[in-house]
């Protein structure tokens, strides 16, 4: 019998996945930091983004690994084929999308996370209690009860989706989530604006409502959403007889960053009885800012907002954030009991509200830690001014379109978001986005704006500064004079953009 405990014992230790050699593992772990952290701190000599080299592409067209590899050699397959060719968003001259730059700080904590190895899906263990710090924090400064919930999710697409799931069941009742939709279901009707986010649909898509249960209203001059004919339309749907039930309102537009007047949206859906949910996916965090904060006013009326802390929180992907008013109407739409799930009265099963209570994930990451790491490590004061910069970053850009001829200005600026085109066709205007995202120098993106192709430059990332601007201007200069047949400005390209 002991043999055979012997031999069980000894079938375990070799097939543990922990290093044979820790003193090795240490070493190589060092260097994957090291390095790390070098490139973080030399990002400017890098270019912002290079396109993918046909043989790197086809290298990850390989077979299922059957066999182990030496991790040295897995590392250099990273360092060779992954970190060059990243999204780019790290680099200070990234202003494509509304992606955060993250930090250092934010690096660490997400290591630490996965060192401690957490499922916060519930129980009773520290990982929760740091998620609740977040949560108490973040009802102080949206002035929301103390009886409010928030939960930490992906990302603002799915903390949209779940805020019309907590509509619907505060229009329908919880029973609906036993019975399905049915037909009052099919009579619900929701409202946002014509430049709201497109995940604002898909929500409605995936909750069982339909996009066509989804009126987009009418924007006005400064692309907000025109509230007296949001009123029409409410009044409109009532007396053919649907039952609005949800209006969403944006805190930064995902085209030119504009704030809907959220203060009349918030009276009108308290006339109405109707939720009011807040889209603040980046711009809901201008409330770290002194200076930008009253461009939020109403925000604390709201029912429930949405935002990512990996967007101008600076917070490493990722880290989405839900917050709900009435945090037992959050439960009741959600929560599902389960014998596996008991809650007791002591023990690593105690605690009656679980995080998974409040969503649909049961397996989830420390989303929180690297959250708390941001918040505690800089303060909101620090994070709030970094936000303000970003924005009077968008208007030297501003500046600097409106001082040039060859330029044109969209859209008004309203906070880091900037959409101007290089005085030619929407053609050619497409080719310069691409000719200065390949020359590694910048990372613009695009969009439309009332049928006009625009290069659109959202500036998020905490390293961006004027000679990043600079930059971005001389590029689309560069490129439109040469797809114009123009006179040509010399632009230097980071060392590996030009190999």
């Amino acid at each position: 019998m002991n043999e055979i405990i012997r031999n069980a014992q000894s079938s375990v230790a070799q097939a543990s996945l922990d290093p044979q050699d820790w003193s090795e593992f240490r070493r190589l772990a060092h260097r994957m930091l090291d390095e790390t952290i070098d490139g973080i701190a030399n990002i400017r000599a890098r270019p912002v983004w290079q396109p993918i080299p046909d043989d790197v592409r086809a290298a990850f067209k390989a077979d299922v690994p059957r066999e182990a590899s030496d991790l040295a050699d897995v590392y250099r397959e990273f360092a060779e084929h992954v970190a060059p060719y990243a999204t780019g968003n790290v680099h200070p001259g990234f202003m494509g999308w509304v992606h955060g730059g993250g930090t250092a700080i934010g690096m660490l904590a997400e290591m630490l996370a996965a060192g401690l190895n957490a499922n916060l899906g519930g129980r009773d263990h520290m990982p929760i209690e740091v998620e609740g710090q977040i949560v108490a924090w973040m009802r102080r400064l949206f002035d929301f009860p103390e009886s409010a919930s928030g939960i930490f999710v992906t990302g603002t697409s799915m903390a949209n989706l779940m805020a019309v799931l907590v509509a619907r069941t505060s229009a329908l009742g919880t029973l609906a989530r036993q019975h399905g939709v049915g037909n009052d279901g099919a009579l619900l009707a929701a409202y946002t604006s014509q430049a709201a986010h497109g995940c604002v649909s898909r929500a409605m898509d995936i909750a069982g409502l339909g996009t066509d249960a989804l009126r987009k209203i009418d924007v006005d001059a400064d692309h907000r959403i025109d509230v007296d004919a949001l009123r029409a339309q409410i009044a409109v749907d009532r007396e053919v007889g649907f039952k609005p039930f949800l209006v969403v309102a944006s805190a930064g537009t995902v085209d030119i960053g504009a704030i809907d007047d959220l203060k009349a949206i918030a009276e009108l859906c308290r006339e109405e009885e109707i939720w009011f949910h807040v889209d603040g996916a980046f711009g809901a965090l201008a409330i770290f800012s002194p200076e930008l904060a009253p461009m939020l006013g109403g925000i604390e009326l709201a029912d429930s907002i949405a935002l990512d802390f990996h967007k101008w929180g600076q917070v490493p992907y990722d880290a989405g954030f839900l917050l709900v008013r009435d945090g037992e109407l959050h439960r009741q739409a959600f929560a599902q009991p389960a014998a596996y799930l008991r809650r007791e009265a002591r023990g690593l099963a105690a605690g009656a509200v679980w995080p998974c209570d409040l969503g649909p994930d049961l397996s989830r990451g420390f989303r929180a830690l690297k959250t708390w790491f941001t918040l505690k490590t800089f303060g909101t004061d620090r994070l709030g001014a970094v936000i303000a910069r970003s924005c009077a970053l968008a208007k030297y850009l501003e500046t600097r379109v409106l001082a040039e001829p060859r330029l044109e200005l969209l859209a008004p600026v309203n906070l880091n978001m900037v959409c101007f085109r290089y005085r030619a066709d929407d053609a050619v205007n497409r080719e310069i986005v691409a000719d200065v995202q390949e020359s590694g120098v910048a990372a613009p993106s695009s969009t439309t704006l009332d049928g006009r192709f625009a290069i659109r430059a959202a500036i998020v990332n905490h390293r961006t500064d004027e000679t990043d601007i600079d930059a971005l201007v001389a590029a689309v200069l560069e490129f439109g004079a040469r797809r114009t047949g123009g006179g040509l400005i010399e632009v230097e390209a980071p060392p590996l953009a030009a190999q």
